[in-house]
C-alpha cells in the first residue's frame, strides 16, 4: 500500500469520452512538473479528470481485469476456464492469487484525490478568474466524493480498511512508513465515508449544467452512494455479526461491532428516502398507444436510453461493446460466453405475480407453486404477449422483466432485424456446445439485458454507444422498502415503493398486510430480478448472510450436451453445470493482497485467508 501510484499524466480518454470536447476529453502535457500542474488551470483539470479514471468501468464483467461480481454470484456464469471466476468458484485461490486486486488501484485513487485536495488551492491561474474560487471549491468536492466512493468500494470487497491521514502531504514516489497503519473498525470507516460524502454534497450541483459534464460527481450521486453504504452497514453481515468476532487488529481492537443496532436501519431508510425525494428523478416509463405502461420497454430501456429520468450516475463511454459481444449468440457475432443460471431463471415471477418455484428437492427438481400456473415440461400451443408458439412451457407466462433479461433456447435475439432466427442453445444448435469451441454457454441461457436492439457486434462500428448506469432510482425504492421493513415493519411506504417497481414491471401489487418475514422475502426477490446483472447480487447475498446456500453447492442449467432440435426434450433437463465452493466466513470477503500484508506490519488479514 505504500507504493505511491501518482499517475498524474495518464491519458484520460480511457474513461468518459464524448463526441464533444469536454472535461473528460482532455489530454495532458507530459512535459510539465507536478508544481506546474497545480499552478495552471488546464493541467489541474486534467489531473482531476484522471482521478475519475480510478472509478472502475464495471460494464464488461467478462475478462480477468474486469469486475467479477456476476461470475461469482448465483445469477451468472462465465464459461471460460481462463477467467479467474472459474477457479474462484471452485475454491482454488488464496491470498497470493492476486485475483481482482482492486486494493492497490483504489488506494492509488485515494492518494491521488487527497493530493489534489491538498494542492489545488495553489492554482494561481484559476484564482485569477472571476469564478476561479468557485471552481476550486467544486473540484475539491468532486475529488472528495470520488475518494469517498473508492473507500466504500474497498469496504464492500475487503471489509474494514485503512483510513489514510489527510494532514500528511503525499509526495510523488514517496515510500513513507507513516502510512503503515492498522485497519480502522468497520463503523469508523462508515462514519468517515459518510462525512466525506456530506462535505462534498454541500459544494456540488444537484445535476449537470451541460451535457459535457455528464459523468461528473453531483450532489445526487453523493447522496445515492451514501444511501447504498448505509444500507450495507445496517445489514446482517456488518450489524452485530458474531462470525466476524475474530477479525481484530494486532492490538486486539475488534473491527466488527458485535452488537446489533436497529437504528442503523432507520439511518439507511432515511438516506434512501433523501434520494427518492429529489424531485429531479423518476422511474423511467414508456407507454403503449392506449396510455398504459409498456413494462418490457420501460424496464429494458431504463439502461439503454442515455441520461433518462431514472439515471442518477453513469459513466459516459464504457466498454459495453464487450458485454454485448460476450452475451450475444454466435450467429449474431458474439461468443456466448456469459450465461444466466437456472437459479436466476427460476426467480422470475409469473405474469400473475406468483413465484413459480418454492424450493428444490434433494435431487434438484423444483417444488412448483401450484397457484402460479408454472408448467415445467412440454411446449406452448398458442402465442402469448412475449412468447411464440412452441416455446418451452417453463418460459411461458413469465413476468416482462424475464423476457427483457433472459435469452432462452427457442427464443429470439434482441436484434431481430439483423438476426431473426431462433436461438439454438441445444447441443447441435447455432449457438450450442457442438462446434462452438470454447464459445458456448454452460448454463443453456444467454443474457439480453443491457443489449441494444440496434447493436450488431459483427460490424466494427455496430455497437450503439451509451453510458453504463451505476446508480438508478429503482435501487433506492427497494433500499428504502428494505430498510423500513427492518426498522418499522407495517409502515405503508414499504408496500408502496415495492409496488411502484412492480407496477412498472407489469405485475400485480403485493399486499401491505404481509408480515415482516414475508415482506423481506418479497423485497429481496424484487431486488434480485429488478437489478439483475447490475453488479448487486454478489454483495446482496453476502450482506444478507445467505451466501453459503446461494453461492455454494450445485449450480443448474439446461443440458447443453443433449439436443438435436430446438424442441428436443433432452435439452430441457435441469443439469448441474458446476458445484461451487463457498467457505464461511472466509469467502464473505476478499483476501487483502499478500504483498500488502508483507509490506505493512500492522495490517491484519481477513478471516480464513
Amino acid at each position: 500500500m505504500n507504493r505511491i501510484l501518482l499517475l498524474v499524466f495518464c491519458i484520460v480518454s480511457t474513461f468518459l469520452g464524448s463526441c464533444q470536447k469536454g472535461f473528460f476529453d482532455q489530454v495532458p502535457d507530459d512535459r510539465m512538473t507536478i508544481d506546474e500542474v497545480f499552478q495552471r488551470r488546464l493541467p489541474s483539470e486534467q489531473y482531476l479528470a484522471n482521478i475519475y479514471n480510478y472509478l472502475k468501468d464495471e460494464s464488461g464483467q467478462t475478462l480477468a481485469n474486469d469486475v467479477p461480481w456476476m461470475g461469482l454470484s448465483d445469477e451468472g456464469d462465465v464459461t471460460y476456464t481462463t477467467h479467474h471466476t472459474y477457479v474462484m468458484n471452485l475454491g482454488n485461490w488464496n491470498a497470493s492469487s492476486n485475483y481482482f486486486n482492486f486494493w492497490v488501484q483504489y488506494y492509488a485513487g485515494i492518494r491521488s484525490a487527497t493530493y489534489f485536495i491538498q494542492r489545488i488551492d495553489e492554482n494561481t491561474e484559476l484564482q485569477s478568474t472571476d469564478i476561479g474560487r468557485q471552481l476550486i471549491v467544486q473540484y475539491k468536492a468532486e475529488a472528495r466524493a470520488l475518494r469517498a466512493e473508492f473507500y466504500a468500494a474497498l469496504l464492500k470487497q475487503y471489509g474494514p480498511v485503512i483510513i489514510l491521514p489527510e494532514d500528511k502531504v503525499i509526495e510523488p514516489d514517496s515510500e513513507s512508513s507513516a502510512f503503515n497503519l492498522p485497519r480502522s473498525t468497520y463503523d469508523e470507516c462508515v462514519e468517515f465515508i459518510v462525512k466525506q460524502f456530506d462535505m462534498a454534497t454541500n459544494s456540488l450541483p444537484t445535476w449537470y449544467s451541460t451535457p459535457n459534464d455528464y459523468g461528473r460527481m453531483t450532489k445526487a450521486a453523493c447522496q445515492a452512494y451514501k444511501a447504498r453504504l448505509l444500507l450495507y452497514a445496517a445489514s446482517p453481515l456488518w450489524n452485530g455479526n458474531t462470525e466476524m468476532s475474530g477479525l481484530r487488529n494486532k492490538d486486539g481492537v475488534q473491527l466488527v461491532n458485535q452488537t446489533f443496532v436497529k437504528e442503523k436501519w432507520k439511518r439507511a431508510a432515511d438516506a434512501a428516502k433523501d434520494v427518492i425525494d429529489m424531485t429531479r428523478f423518476s422511474l423511467y416509463k414508456e407507454f403503449n398507444t392506449n396510455g398504459s405502461i409498456n413494462p418490457l420497454l420501460s424496464y429494458h430501456n431504463a439502461l439503454l436510453e442515455p441520461w433518462n429520468s431514472e439515471i442518477i450516475f453513469a459513466r459516459k463511454d464504457p466498454d459495453l461493446r464487450r458485454w454485448e459481444w460476450r452475451v450475444s449468440p454466435r450467429f449474431a457475432g458474439g461468443t456466448a460466453g456469459n450465461g444466466a443460471t437456472q437459479q436466476l431463471v427460476d426467480a422470475y415471477q409469473m405474469a400473475n405475480g406468483e413465484v413459480p418455484i418454492l424450493g428444490y428437492n434433494a435431487n434438484g427438481s423444483p417444488i412448483i407453486n401450484a397457484q402460479s400456473g408454472y408448467v415445467e415440461g412440454g411446449f406452448s400451443t398458442q402465442a402469448t404477449a412475449y412468447a411464440e408458439v412452441g416455446t418451452s412451457n417453463m418460459y411461458v407466462n413469465r413476468e416482462p422483466r424475464f423476457y427483457a433479461t433472459i435469452a432462452y433456447n427457442g427464443g429470439r435475439w434482441v436484434n431481430t432485424t439483423n438476426f431473426p432466427q431462433q436461438i439454438g442453445l441445444f447441443f447441435t444448435g447455432n449457438t450450442g456446445k457442438s462446434g462452438g469451441g470454447n464459445n458456448f454457454t454452460r448454463t443453456g441461457y444467454l443474457i439480453r439485458k443491457n443489449v441494444h436492439p440496434k447493436s450488431n457486434v459483427t460490424l466494427t462500428n455496430g455497437h450503439i454507444n451509451r453510458p453504463v448506469v451505476l446508480l438508478r432510482l429503482a435501487e433506492f425504492y427497494l433500499s428504502y422498502a428494505e430498510a423500513l421493513n427492518e426498522y418499522e415493519p407495517g409502515n405503508p411506504d414499504i408496500a408502496r415503493y415495492t409496488n411502484l417497481i412492480r407496477e412498472r414491471a407489469g405485475i400485480p401489487a403485493i399486499s401491505s398486510a404481509l408480515d415482516q418475514g414475508a415482506m423481506r422475502d418479497r423485497i429481496r426477490l424484487e431486488r434480485r430480478t429488478e437489478l439483475a446483472f447490475e453488479r448487486h447480487r454478489y454483495f446482496d447475498t453476502r450482506r444478507y448472510k445467505i451466501a453459503p446456500s446461494a453461492d455454494g453447492g450445485n449450480f443448474y442449467g439446461m443440458n447443453i450436451d443433449k439436443g438435436t432440435t430446438v424442441k428436443d426434450p433432452l435439452f430441457f433437463e435441469r443439469t448441474v453445470f458446476e458445484t461451487r465452493i463457498f467457505e464461511s466466513p472466509k469467502h464473505y470477503l476478499f483476501p487483502i493482497p499478500i504483498s500488502e500484508i508483507e509490506r505493512n506490519p500492522q495490517l491484519v488479514q481477513n478471516i480464513g485467508w
